[in-house]
């Protein structure tokens, strides 16, 4: 620019390049490096371009409109919110769900039966034989998820919920169990009846995700187990209902390719296909036509196997959307280009291995970047709050927004609940995701979106260990920025 001084102005570790003397559009820049979090500083659009544009937005862009954030209610993080003083209990619920809050959290999913963030195993009928399930109940779920609900509702009261099994009632399935597969470390499972998984099939790729593929449904097949389960699910809705707490979503099972040592439930494409729209659907349809279903929850990347259920013509008259997450992720984009008759949601995001470190918080990052640059409607984190390591009933170490210390009483916000915050707190319902940049080949991703009040947001993570110069294109001036090494970064216009 000619006859200007640049001037370098650093503040609380942010270096922002600004050119004196132009009158432009004015942000907000947020940074958080490790140790060093939410940092704020004012930056303007420049007349010129410090580098080539990353990512350049004319304003023609259409967008996808998206819906919600929201977290998982699990029995072990309401244990863990518990063990610390009400008035921080309070806080951290006001923090997570209340609309003035911090990641103003307005969507919740929980289990049906018990998930493997249980304390124990059950589910609410273990009456075996009854198909007309004069048993069923929730009054377990009385004492911890639905207090667990309530609770966030006190914040929120327009929260909405989905939920999905894990595994049915124990005795609807082919094993008699809860658990997929045996483990003498962790189940009583009989190890015999693992020969139902695979029969004799021994071929394996190692290149996909799961390796083999179960070849039984172990939901009994039979008509009479089929049209029970459907009105198993009719049944918690009501129940739920009943505790002021509407379901609006339903996914018929979680991760039917994780054959797992904890509630789980195989499933082949013909009995998914079966079940969904011979009985699922038309059961829901019946009883509860304003509960949508969802196709999910997928974490496979075998597409030709998910493209199998999905090309079935039943199939599209039966689901209104699709969820994702973990190997899901793979195949969004090439479902979302085949299937863009679907909606689709992000599941449950990424749980780690109990480090609660900065890497995690860049990978959280880079997720949300995934999801909802590739037209995801909704993101749904799995624990917000764990204590102790956060150790699951079975023994798997996993991470959470909040981590508790049970000894001590104490809560440690973790790297990853600032990595959310960088989103969720500024990124409403109903924004416009406008255009986004993967962050895989250069370790930049970059959203831009539109909030409902007509105002950019844009989030940029730099995951090198050098800083990053970057230059944005929006309409016809430019963000111009450097970037720390490792820093989580949300621009917000003013």
């Amino acid at each position: 620019m000619k006859n200007v001084t640049k001037r370098i102005i650093l503040l609380s570790g942010l270096v922002v390049a600004l050119s004196a003397g132009v009158h432009a559009q004015s942000f907000e820049w947020i940074s958080s490096t490790e140790g060093r979090v939410w940092q704020s500083v004012k930056v303007k659009l420049q007349t010129n371009a410090e580098q080539t544009p990353l990512l350049t937005v004319d304003g023609a862009e259409e967008g996808t409109t998206f819906k919600a954030w929201g977290t998982c209610f699990n029995e072990l993080g309401w244990d863990a919110l518990n063990m610390l003083p009400r008035n921080e209990q309070e806080s951290i619920l006001r923090k997570l769900f209340a609309p003035d809050g911090d990641l103003k959290f307005t969507l919740g999913r929980f289990s049906m039966n018990a998930n493997d963030y249980a304390r124990d195993w059950y589910s609410c009928d273990e009456v075996s034989g009854d198909f007309q399930l004069k048993h069923f109940n929730i009054k377990r779920d009385q004492t911890t998820l639905i207090p667990f609900i309530k609770a966030a509702q006190q914040y929120n009261p327009n929260m909405t919920f989905w939920t999905s099994p894990w595994s049915p009632p124990s005795w609807l399935k082919i094993n008699h169990y809860y658990s997929v597969r045996s483990d003498r470390n962790q189940n009583e499972m009989a190890p015999l009846s693992d020969v139902a998984l695979f029969e004799n099939q021994t071929e394996k790729n190692a290149k996909v995700f799961p390796q083999q593929l179960a070849v039984n449904d172990y939901l009994i097949q039979d008509p009479r187990y089929l049209q029970t389960y459907a009105d198993y699910f009719c049944k918690f809705v009501d129940a739920y209902k009943e505790q002021g707490i509407p379901v609006s979503m339903v996914m018929f099972q979680n991760e039917a390719w994780s054959y797992t040592n904890y509630p789980g439930c195989a499933w082949t494409p013909e009995g998914i296909i079966r079940f969904h729209t011979e009985y699922l659907q038309p059961t829901l349809k019946k009883r509860h036509p304003e509960v949508a279903l969802y196709f999910g929850t997928i974490n496979t990347n075998r597409f030709d196997f998910i493209d199998q259920v999905l090309s079935d013509p039943r199939m599209r008259a039966s689901v209104q959307g699709i969820g994702l997450q973990w190997e899901g992720r793979q195949i969004l984009a090439k479902l979302r280009a085949k299937y863009p008759e679907y909606k689709y949601v992000q599941s449950e995001s990424e749980c780690g291995w109990g480090s609660f470190d900065w890497k995690a918080a860049e990978h959280t990052f880079e997720l949300m970047n995934h999801y909802l640059g590739n037209g995801c409607e909704e993101y749904t984190f799995w624990n917000a709050i764990l204590a102790d390591g956060g150790f699951s009933g079975w023994g798997w170490k996993q991470n959470s927004l909040i981590h508790v210390d049970s000894k001590a009483g104490t809560a440690t916000f973790t790297p990853e609940y600032y990595a959310v915050k960088h989103y969720s707190h500024y990124i409403l319902p109903d924004s416009k995701i406008v255009s986004y940049k993967a962050g895989e080949n250069d370790k930049t991703p970059i959203l831009v979106v539109m909030t409902p009040q007509q105002k950019q947001v844009i989030t940029v993570g730099n995951f090198n260990h050098e800083v990053k110069e970057i230059t944005l294109k929006l309409g016809k001036r430019y963000l111009n920025a450097t970037l720390q090494p490792h820093s989580l970064n949300t621009f917000v216009e003013n």
